[in-house]
């Protein structure tokens, strides 16, 4: 008789732990709103003598590129070419494992003092998305060599954020680029897609009934933390992205689909 009335309250709790999850406010699938999502950016470049510079993109390890269009070794497993396509005109291509992850063309201005960036991401199926970055200079320079801080960017490319139950007590985050499956117990995930960097892993908490916090790892180190949160009317998602070392947060607002 024990272990039945046991075995019914432990049928119990995890159905009931499905049942929460499924009706989780935050599940459902929503699709980015760019004229009301801000991004900011920053990235320094340090000329180094002889065609060679050393890259900065705020992943707190810099990258020595010599320019002349060749692959070379770049962070977390990648390639990184930068080809001089005129006197203020660069091409950079990413890459890993042979294929192509991301392409930027920059432009200096005639002053020199503003860096345009055509920036597109390519996605493992093909899918790519855009975004045409500012950049101001800050502080003493020349050419491409300075550090440069955004000051407006389009994204002209719109995707779409899901969120699913995961395991009954978690949820799931599929982005296109990448997939975190967490629950609230202060564990560390790893993520899942096919351009991530090794040793990749997110935690998250709930802060309150409509706002959670998402901090990202690598290797042990947080590169960024997430604030999700819910309007009161549970129709527009939140994201704000702090990125470490970065003072000025990237806003992502989603419409529920």
């Amino acid at each position: 008789m024990v272990k039945r009335s046991f075995r019914s309250l432990l049928i119990a709790c995890l159905v009931s732990g499905a049942l929460w999850a499924a009706n989780d406010p935050f599940v459902g699938e929503w699709k980015l709103n760019p004229t009301r999502s801000i991004l900011t950016d920053q990235m320094k470049v340090e000329s180094l003598g002889a065609n060679k510079y050393a890259f900065d993109f705020g992943a707190g390890t810099a990258e020595t590129i010599v320019a002349d269009g060749t692959d070379q070794p770049g962070i977390f497993g990648t390639t990184l070419s930068v080809a001089v396509e005129g006197p203020e005109a660069w091409k950079l291509v990413r890459k890993k494992d042979g294929r192509m992850l991301i392409t930027g063309n920059w432009k200096l201005s005639e002053d020199g003092n503003t860096l345009s960036d055509d920036f597109t991401s390519i996605e493992s199926n093909g899918s790519t998305s855009n975004v045409n970055y500012v950049y101001k200079r800050t502080g003493a320079g020349s050419g491409f060599a300075g550090t440069w801080e955004s000051t407006s960017e389009t994204l002209k490319s719109v995707f779409v954020l899901q969120v699913q139950p995961y395991e009954g007590d978690g949820l799931s985050f599929i982005y296109p680029s990448r997939t975190a499956n967490v629950k609230f117990d202060g564990k560390d995930y790893p993520n899942l897609g096919p351009n991530l960097t090794p040793g990749s892993v997110s935690s998250v908490r709930r802060v309150n009934e409509r706002t959670l916090e998402m901090t990202d790892k690598i290797d042990g180190k947080v590169v960024d933390t997430r604030q999700i949160e819910l309007s009161p009317d549970l129709k527009t998602l939140t994201v704000t992205v702090h990125h470490a070392g970065r003072s000025e947060p990237n806003i992502f607002v989603f419409d529920r689909e």
